[in-house]
């Protein structure tokens, strides 16, 4: 990631935090880890940026909550995947 801030916000026991790691660790990606268990403000951050739910993990880049990215789309927000470009609608005849 080339300075984009990235904090993980999650759990000792969940399956997708360690997946979700490991993948950022293996591609040289920094990032700080939160534990919401042992900290409490974190875990209201993470109700509040998925609407109630302890959703984890939960991230946060460059100021935007993404909760449980599948792992490709975890590439893109942390720059490892050009994402493709959007495309404005065609206009109809």
């Amino acid at each position: 990631m080339k300075g984009k801030p990235i904090r993980i916000f999650t759990t000792t026991w969940c399956g997708d935090c360690f997946r979700a790691k490991s993948f950022l660790d293996r591609n040289g990606v920094r990032y700080e880890e939160v534990d919401i268990e042992k900290n409490e403000a974190a875990l209201q951050t993470v109700m509040n940026a998925n609407g109630g739910r302890r959703r984890v993990p939960t991230f946060e880049i460059d100021g935007q909550f993404h909760g449980n990215p599948a792992i490709n789309e975890l590439a893109k927000l942390v720059g490892l995947v050009e994402a493709p470009p959007v495309e404005a609608p065609r206009a109809s005849r």
